[in-house]
């Protein structure tokens, strides 16, 4: 095969509500960790579960409105998008590192958050990035607010 690839899956369950940052030129980026587990049985016998904590960024605003409205603790997401891994100095001087998923896009897959809440949020738009199933693509191309290269030096845990 010819070339690269950087492409992430994931199916998991949001740890915390997601944490939202807003910018001066109106842009926004939301963050949340998302668990996924593995079960497993050992040579032993013994069933084991491993779970892995990711870290997703959502720089899209379209998505990152929709992730800000419906997404809360404990909700299933299928996330798709790119592995981005960070660099900075702390303010003890040490190097850190910090590995994140760039979520290009999402899939709710629990309850649909929109069934009674019509009147709350207004009627679902038609067209736009929702695929009626709860997935929402983001538009990177249009995602003027922040450059590839823009990221936030955050904390690098939840």
């Amino acid at each position: 095969m010819a070339g690269t690839l950087n492409k992430v899956m994931l199916i998991g369950n949001l740890g915390k509500d997601p944490e939202v940052r807003r910018f001066e030129n109106g842009g926004m980026l939301v963050k949340f960790p998302i668990a996924t587990t593995e079960n497993f049985t050992d040579r032993d016998g013994n069933r084991k579960e491993n779970t892995e904590w990711h870290t997703i960024v959502v720089r899209s605003p379209r998505l990152a409105e929709v992730c800000e409205r419906f997404l809360h603790k404990g909700d299933k997401v299928f996330i798709e998008g790119k592995i981005r891994s960070r660099q900075w100095t702390d303010e003890h001087n040490q190097t850190r590192y910090n590995i994140e998923i760039s979520a290009d896009s999402m899939t709710m897959l629990g309850p649909n958050p929109m069934r009674g809440r019509e009147e709350e949020y207004g009627a679902p738009r038609k067209g736009g990035s929702s695929n009626g199933s709860g997935g929402y693509r983001s538009n990177q191309a249009n995602s003027s607010f922040m450059s590839e290269d823009d990221d936030y030096e955050g904390d690098d845990q939840f």
